[in-house]
């Protein structure tokens, strides 16, 4: 079907996500929205993060996409469900796949989850990963400090390593826990740090690997996928700074998005 995949973020860190999506379906038109002007959602209220993640969907269920992928670990917690009754085309999150990829990798049980705070207090991960496997042991932890400094452009050097150090003592002093899922997509992109941080025994899943996968398995079951031969052009969409947009999926891709324009989307309504 010749119909876009719609991406929604809270800001830029969805672009991992939307990377992975056009790695493993090449063929496949992605439209993604980035709400960079009213990131980061994990210290807003739940009423709140429901109410802009709509106005998100209503700009892209213009554009007549064919699924929806919710490429914010804070959006899809407390939005997720909502979404898959209102809509009439399939919706996916970033955090049922997270959770699976972290119990395959996972060699004693022990995971570690960072996320906003919005996403740690929903519990939407400790409560996925034991519907999956009741006897894991969780430990949470929110990194608020994450995400702004992604949104500004610091992923490396000692401003990024002080603010992952000092935010990750708890995870850090948890000496069993052998696996740390990156519970908001713009961790991703501080992974080298992270990893420099937690050391190397601890395996590290970001969502997006699966998702992707989710997302190809979803669309063939619903017949969607595209069948035929293109070199897909993709539409970017942002409601902040084009500039910083610009410099981080520049470092994502290796080179410019080619179609990138700042909207404005409040009060959307689908």
């Amino acid at each position: 079907m010749d119909r876009a995949i719609g991406v929604i973020d809270s800001g830029v860190g969805g672009l991992t996500v939307a990377h992975e999506l056009m790695r493993q379906l090449p063929k496949e038109r992605l439209i993604y929205l980035g709400d960079t002007a009213r990131c980061p959602y994990g210290p807003r209220s739940e009423a709140e993060v429901k109410q802009f993640t709509g106005e998100m969907v209503a700009f892209l269920m213009e554009k007549q996409i064919k699924m929806l992928v919710i490429a914010c670990n804070t959006a899809t917690a407390f939005a997720l469900e909502d979404l898959q009754k209102q809509l009439d085309i399939p919706v996916i999150g970033v955090i049922q796949p997270g959770a699976r990829a972290a119990i395959k990798t996972t060699v004693n049980g022990h995971i570690g989850v960072i996320g906003t705070e919005g996403t740690v207090r929903s519990e939407a991960y400790p409560n996925a990963l034991k519907r999956i496997k009741e006897e894991l042991d969780v430990t949470a932890l929110a990194c608020p400090l994450f995400a702004p400094i992604v949104e500004r452009g610091i992923l490396t050097g000692p401003e990024a390593e002080k603010v992952v150090n000092d935010s990750l003592g708890p995870i850090k002093a948890h000496q069993r826990i052998d696996t740390l899922i990156l519970g908001c997509t713009h961790y991703p992109l501080l992974k080298g740090t992270i990893q420099k941080a937690v050391g190397d025994h601890v395996a590290i899943i970001s969502s997006g690997e699966e998702t992707a996968r989710e997302t190809s398995t979803i669309l063939d079951v619903h017949g969607l996928l595209y069948k035929g031969d293109r070199t897909p052009r993709h539409a970017f969409y942002t409601t902040g700074d084009l500039e910083i947009f610009t410099n981080i999926s520049r470092k994502i891709f290796n080179s410019s998005v080619e179609h990138l324009e700042s909207v404005t989307i409040e009060h959307a309504v689908i």
